[in-house]
């Protein structure tokens, strides 16, 4: 029988204590080597809580690690280096994301994220920076989002 495990991890720190190491112990599998393949996967998410479901054969020992993204959110958090979002979106300020900023964090969201194209991803992302209260490319969320539907910023977002 399979064990499908989800947690939820410190990105690149992943340690044997809870909540892995106890759900993994009765498995009898190598718990090392899975945290190890777990903060592999996981370092370019340091500092923050990245969601992983693991999936384990106890008979042959075998494990499959899947990576989830963190919540956008928490990438331009991250990204911007600023503690948290707006408490008050449409008066405060916190931080100004640069259009070079959101293609990486749409590039970063590319599985979780409804969009086909890039332009359509980093307009997800720019979605989501206008009720945190962020900028993009030093003006109003919004008011970016309009231009790169107009098709400003084509030249950067054919990748």
């Amino acid at each position: 029988m399979v064990e499908k495990l989800d947690v939820l991890v410190d990105g690149g720190k992943a340690t044997p204590g809870p909540p892995l190491g106890p759900a993994l112990g009765p498995l009898g599998v190598n718990i090392v080597e899975i945290i190890k393949a777990i903060n592999e996967k996981t370092k370019s998410f340091e500092g923050m809580k990245v969601p992983v479901s693991l999936t384990v054969d106890p008979k042959t020992k075998a494990f499959s690690i899947e990576v989830g993204t963190p919540p956008t959110s928490a990438l331009i958090v991250k990204e911007l280096k600023i503690e948290k979002g707006s408490g008050d979106a449409g008066k405060t300020r916190v931080g100004n994301l640069s259009l070079a900023q959101a293609i990486k964090i749409a590039n970063m969201k590319t599985d979780a994220m409804q969009g086909k194209t890039l332009k359509a991803r980093v307009l997800e992302v720019v979605g989501t920076s206008v009720s945190m209260g962020v900028t993009v490319e030093g003006k109003p969320a919004k008011e970016s989002s309009k231009e790169i539907k107009a098709g400003k910023y084509d030249k950067q977002l054919a990748g």
